[in-house]
């Protein structure tokens, strides 16, 4: 399939049917076999340039797949063989009892079994936009469907194609990849390119054509026609196509493609699942990351780490800690808080096969949980002797947890469980050492609070947990949002990732600001982002609802200062994404809720997380960071930066061969009546530069000198001034050396007999390719003189560099018969190489030229990424 699309390509059809052509007029005139050689050449060259093409796509689409196979890799909570365990959801069969929470996607068709406010998103089938409630009467649930409140457990009746998601699915084509921005831009610069290239050809025929008919007149031949003159313009045009099929850059889309593919290969390996190709690339010009907190700067594997309780702060260890609370707290009191802990939650402490406890669910909750387990709680027990009568499950807009039990002697008692201060606002009571309820007075409150911000002040995240005993006058299903009696408030200890600091440092050095946004206790946010080198000393640190009834002005004032937003709904995250990118920043987003989509969606580049994010949120992100670690985000801004300066790299070289294939066909065409490059030649240079020149230099590594840079603006030219000086500095060395052996090569080399015009011809090949060969070396980097740096590390580049060099070797000295070549001595040889390897020294003394860009400060000892005039 790939060879049959790479055969459609215009010029390669155009150059078939001339070789086509010459082959039956070669035949007429030379016959057997001489007559083919010309044809033949030209046909074997295209057959080379279009299987490299079908290869290199192929491989190109085998990595595609292996992405999007990674895309699809969804895991489930199912109740399988009387266990709950967590399968593929391509694992899934009819009979699963399957979990459904918040931001879910649910996997297959089935029939709702139980469940609390379970409101789920149809939109995506069905096209209403208005959420629906699924409740026994109204039981049917469908795959591809979204959850967006509640929680529920659903038996699969459908799995795969035959699921009503399936049958839509079967009806559409799989879409491929829109073109990145660069790919745009390039395709601009190609199509330009293209034309000159193409008015170049023209008049290259054109004079080729009138200079022959202006000879044939001049010695009286014009009446005299032979199938020899036929072949002569045969190949004047076959010379024509050619320059146009080396004119037209068709390797600088390759070459992005190519180099986004390489990257995102890499970055797949480093745990960064890129979904959309333009991310990688909208990434390298990232200037502001937005992060969460939680599992993305610290490590997600948290565990209550202090408590107060009954007006006492104790330590916890991971030990059995139940001894030393003994003495504080009473059995009344313990009965309350297990009661509160195992039923007031999303999650469940379930026996694996091995018959051991293991807890399924959220981080935060896991680490209540495990506390529960250590006070010597029982959750199934606990879970069998209450009733639920209703649930109002965790959202980040509420930021709480409630339930509403029924006890087991026929009393009704809530549970409430969230964000401290949330909590301790709906409390006017606590509970003492042996049961008792306490009136809140003002000073209690004072205290609590001072023991809350001393928790976040050691970076610790908080929660309260509350109840409230219901007399007979209350309303059925409805819970309560005051009047509380505060029972715990614990300290979560969740440690910061190691490598965020220095992730964080990296992003400072290039240019990159990093901001905190989190739904955590100000004072906690802010230890965490000092520790991380977030928080600096002039920097801002704000909560969500202060930030939001703040007026346009006033925010456009504060947000550049704002570097921690604590207490922050989504709203609040959406909003700051959006003044930011009013002020012409690319931003980067990180989330992992149903709630972030919104925020996700509004960035230039979403990053979701790959074990905590939801599936809604992946949907709406561009990249899936797999490891959920900051450090990750940091080197897809690094691989981002490589893709654009590995594309520059890759534009500096082809123009420059454009340059000259060009001008040295067309002023030996003007002068000599005759092009010393033949179009089998031409093919193969093209090969180099286009298909072979991508490789090699779309596929290098990322060093650490990219993040020592700001970031490249959008409105910066992509071809820089300092690229333009290189560019011309190497075509205007190559012409000249191209220019003087072919008019004064005999004289200058001594040659002489009948092989002196087809040895002249070859060496000229020889050199140019030569010259090409060393000057993808120099483009290695466009601005530091030391080109080797890594060069032998990249086997890609070296083993191009080699083949390269080998192939030139069988064309010169086997395969003249095709190649038009003879040949050459010895000598020869070590001159061409001579006069390529000067194109080195050539490069060395241009990047000691200065070039006036028109952003010129020096950051840690490397140049921002310039400016200048650009092709498109």
């Amino acid at each position: 399939m790939f060879v049959w699309e790479a055969l459609h390509d215009l010029t390669l059809i155009i150059l078939m049917v001339c070789a086509v052509v010459s082959i039956g007029v070669g035949l007429a005139t030379e016959g057997w076999p001489k007559g083919m050689y010309d044809g033949l050449g030209i046909i074997l060259s295209i057959l080379l340039v279009v299987m490299v093409t079908a290869i290199s796509d192929y491989r190109q689409s085998l990595q595609f797949k292996e992405l999007d196979k990674e895309k699809k890799k969804i895991f489930v909570q199912v109740i399988r063989d009387g266990i709950r365990q967590k399968v593929s959801i391509y694992d899934l069969v009819v009979g699963d009892v399957v979990h459904l929470s918040i931001g879910d996607q649910v996997p297959a068709d089935g029939i709702f079994i139980s469940g609390y406010n379970l409101l789920i998103d149809q939109s995506s089938l069905t096209g209403e936009s208005v959420p629906v409630y699924i409740y026994e009467k109204r039981p049917f649930l469908l795959a591809g469907s979204k959850v967006q409140d509640g929680s529920g457990k659903m038996l699969v009746t459908t799995v795969g194609m035959r699921t009503e998601w399936g049958k839509l699915m079967e009806t559409l084509s799989e879409e491929g990849e829109d073109e990145t921005p660069l790919q745009v831009k390039l395709n601009g610069v190609a199509t330009i390119i293209g034309k000159i290239g193409l008015a170049f050809a023209v008049t290259t025929f054109l004079v080729l054509t009138v200079r022959f008919l202006v000879e044939k007149g001049l010695h009286q031949e014009f009446t005299k026609w032979t199938s020899g003159d036929a072949l002569t313009l045969l190949n004047y045009f076959a010379t024509a196509v050619t320059i146009i099929v080396v004119a037209v850059p068709e390797g600088l889309p390759l070459a992005v493609t190519l180099s986004l593919a390489f990257a995102m290969k890499k970055l797949m390996n480093d745990k960064a699942l890129v979904r959309h190709l333009s991310a990688c690339e909208t990434m390298g010009s990232a200037t502001t990351i937005c992060t969460d907190k939680t599992g993305t700067l610290t490590t997600n594997h948290m565990v209550v780490n202090k408590i107060w309780i009954c007006g006492e702060v104790k330590e916890v260890e991971a030990s059995g800690q139940r001894a030393t609370l003994d003495p504080v707290i009473s059995e009344n009191v313990i009965s309350i808080l297990l009661q509160g802990i195992f039923n007031n939650t999303g999650s469940e402490v379930v026996k694996n096969k091995d018959g051991k406890n293991s807890i399924l669910g959220t981080p935060t909750e896991s680490a209540i949980l495990e506390f529960g387990l250590l006070l010597g709680g029982d959750f199934d027990n606990e879970r069998r002797s209450c009733k639920l009568l209703k649930v109002e499950p965790f959202n980040s807009e509420k930021k709480k947890m409630s339930v509403l039990l029924s006890l087991p002697d026929g009393k009704v008692r809530a549970f409430c469980k969230g964000a401290s201060e949330i909590i301790l606002k709906m409390c006017d009571k606590m509970i003492g050492t042996n049961g008792e309820t306490l009136h809140l007075s003002e000073e209690l409150v004072r205290d609590t609070m001072n023991v809350i911000n001393g928790f976040a002040g050691e970076a610790l995240r908080t929660l309260c947990l509350a109840f409230k005993d219901m007399d007979d006058g209350f309303q059925e299903n409805n819970i309560p949002d005051s009047g509380y009696t505060l029972i715990i408030i614990v300290g979560i200890k969740d440690p910061v990732r190691p490598g965020v600091k220095k992730a964080v440092k990296t992003c400072l050095a290039a240019g990159i600001t990093v901001r905190m946004v989190t739904g955590d206790n100000v004072n906690t946010a802010k230890a965490i982002a000092e520790e991380c080198g977030i928080l600096l000393d002039d920097d801002l640190a704000i909560e969500g609802p202060d930030f939001r009834h703040k007026s346009s002005d006033q925010m456009s004032q504060i947000i550049p200062k704002i570097k921690v937003m604590a207490r922050s709904s989504p709203t609040d995250k959406h909003v700051l994404v959006k003044n930011l990118r009013g002020m012409k920043e690319v931003v980067a987003v990180t989330g992992d809720g149903t709630n972030d989509a919104p925020a996700l969606h509004e960035a230039d580049i979403g990053f979701a997380m790959g074990i905590a994010g939801t599936e809604v949120a992946k949907e709406s992100a561009d990249v899936i960071v797999l490891d959920d670690n900051f450090a990750t985000i940091v080197n897809v801004a690094r691989w981002g930066r490589s893709v654009y300066i590995n594309i520059q790299k890759f534009v500096q070289f082809q123009l420059t061969v454009n340059i000259v294939a060009l001008m040295i066909n067309f002023i030996s065409a003007c002068v000599s009546g005759s092009a010393p490059l033949t179009a089998v030649q031409l093919l193969w240079v093209n090969l180099i530069m286009d298909t072979l020149g991508a490789l090699a230099l779309a596929t290098e590594p990322p060093h650490e000198g990219l993040m020592k840079r700001p970031p490249v603006l959008s409105t910066e030219s992509f071809i820089t001034r300092t690229m333009w000086r290189n560019i011309i500095g190497q075509s205007i060395y190559q012409l000249a050396v191209l220019l003087v052996l072919n008019f004064v090569g005999k004289k200058l080399l001594g040659l002489s007999g009948s092989d002196a015009t087809a040895v002249l011809n070859t060496f000229i090949f020889n050199t140019f390719v030569f010259c090409q060969v060393f000057n993808e070396i120099n483009s290695r980097d466009i601005e530091k003189i030391n080109i080797f740096r890594g060069m032998f590390g990249n086997w890609t580049f070296t083993g191009i560099i080699a083949a390269t060099v080998i192939f030139q070797v069988i064309i010169v000295e086997f395969l003249g018969t095709f190649a038009s070549t003879v040949p050459l001595n010895w000598q020869l040889w070590l001159l061409s190489v001579v006069l390529g390897a000067v194109s080195l020294l050539i490069a060395v003394v241009l990047k000691c030229i200065p070039v006036n860009e028109k952003t010129k400060a020096q950051h840690d000892g490397y140049e921002p990424l310039p400016s200048g005039p650009d092709l498109a």
